[in-house]
């Protein structure tokens, strides 16, 4: 095994690992190229945590996507048959993308490109930024190979972002609201002649070609940042944030309120993994001082489709009922509280603790995450088909709650191989690692 491929194996999850091994063999059979490529490879090289996954073939990449769907229980989410680019969500909360290598011709600023295949290299070459342009070879003759022909490695090191090539935000202007992002996300400066370009591009006024989903779309990557407050702060300061509401500065921009939602999301420990949807919060939290009016403005700047505006709408609304529930008396039982938080939506979670004025209920969603969800985790699989159970049983499904509920409320010990030696001196629990040592980081689009 080559070094990078140790590497990407220690930095994703074991259902990462999974769907690596299943769209390798979707592409084997395809007998097409298989690569990883962008946010992964850099995120994997930064160290930080990779949350979504991109790969890219040399070939028919809308067959390998329907293979791969057709052999795992894998969901298609969409498609962009111009571009053979497909997304999918698999078991676990994984997210994933398929694209074939291309090249792309843009008629003019923010227009639909001409788009041809391509080999993996004119593909990278063709791409944003230097440390987004490296990929990783998933081929079984050259299995593990870096490919980095715009030297990314090196302006990852010295933490310098570089434009690929000359015509970066002249076709692509949206790249200039990501620039920013990648600033603040990777702790950057930006290269002179990269900055230069930037400059140019602002003095022309290419911002205001960027397609209304084109601009939802980077708010969708900045909720899912670790430090959205200081991304959003900065598109303020270079007049950007305007792109989507003029209204959206000064007071009406409501920065405090995300900041403690971003301080609440680093409640949440690094082992658990808890499905939250942060558009919704984010879209809630930066219309919230907003007129109807401005709303309106804010939606068709976005192209918001009326399913994405409910997100934020229902929210306060659908989180009532939990918070009713969390106040019960009647939970008394770590078990109970547990119960009734993992059957709720993530996002209703985060909102109820930033927005309830009952104690109780901040103190249970507090303990809920730093505490009963990692000893849940603590009950694994094999403990219980050990137990006497089929796993994907309903005798498993229930079997695992009862174990879940016991450890708990406290009424089983732990493991043998866990318990302390007699004797031994007793030492206070270690808080489990908070989601501020990791970065929440999302796959970049490609160039």
């Amino acid at each position: 095994m080559s070094d990078y491929m140790f590497m990407l194996e220690s930095h994703l999850s074991a259902e990462q690992n999974r769907v690596v091994a299943q769209v390798q063999a979707a592409a084997a059979q395809s007998r097409v190229n298989l690569f990883l490529t962008g946010g992964a490879v850099r995120d994997m090289l930064a160290g930080q945590r990779i949350r979504d996954l991109d790969f890219t073939v040399e070939g028919d990449a809308l067959a390998v996507s329907r293979a791969v769907a057709s052999q795992s229980d894998a969901r298609i989410l969409s498609q962009d048959p111009p571009r053979q680019a497909v997304e999918l969500l698999f078991p676990g909360n994984v997210r994933a993308s398929i694209s074939m290598a291309r090249r792309e011709e843009y008629p003019r600023p923010g227009a639909q490109p001409r788009i041809a295949p391509a080999t993996i290299h004119e593909d990278l070459r063709s791409r944003d930024f230097t440390f987004n342009a490296i990929a990783l070879s998933l081929n079984r003759a050259s299995l593990g190979l870096l490919l980095d022909p715009n030297n990314g490695m090196a302006d990852l090191e010295h933490r310098e972002i570089r434009a690929v090539h000359n015509r970066v935000f002249v076709d692509d202007p949206s790249r200039l609201l990501r620039l920013v992002r990648f600033r603040v996300r990777l702790d950057c400066t930006v290269e002179p002649k990269t900055q230069s370009q930037y400059e140019n591009a602002r003095l022309e006024e290419l911002e205001k070609r960027i397609p209304p989903r084109r601009l939802f779309e980077e708010l969708r990557d900045i909720a899912e940042e670790q430090n959205p407050a200081r991304i959003l702060e900065l598109l303020d300061e270079e007049s950007l944030l305007s792109l989507y509401s003029p209204a959206l500065t000064g007071a009406k921009l409501n920065l405090p309120a995300i900041a403690r939602w971003q301080k609440a999301r680093e409640l949440i420990p690094f082992s658990v993994e808890l499905p939250v949807n942060h558009l919704a919060l984010l879209l809630y939290l930066l219309t919230e001082k907003l007129t109807p009016k401005e709303r309106a403005v804010f939606a068709k700047a976005t192209a918001l489709h009326k399913a994405e505006v409910q997100l934020a709408e229902k929210l306060p609304s659908e989180s009532k009922a939990l918070e009713r529930q969390l106040r019960s008396p009647r939970l008394h039982k770590a078990s109970q509280v547990y119960h009734v938080l993992s059957a709720a939506r993530g996002e209703q979670i985060l909102f109820l603790y930033l927005r309830s004025p009952h104690r109780i209920v901040h103190d249970r969603i507090r303990n809920y995450l730093q505490k009963y969800l990692p000893a849940a985790q603590e009950v694994t699989d094999r403990q219980v088909s050990a137990a006497g159970a089929e796993p994907g049983s309903e005798k498993f499904r229930k079997l695992r709650e009862q174990m879940i509920a016991e450890r708990l409320d406290g009424r089983t010990r732990k493991p043998r191989e866990e318990q302390k030696p007699a004797g031994a001196a007793l030492e206070p629990a270690k808080p489990a690692p908070s989601a501020s040592g990791r970065a929440r980081s999302t796959g970049a689009k490609r160039g």
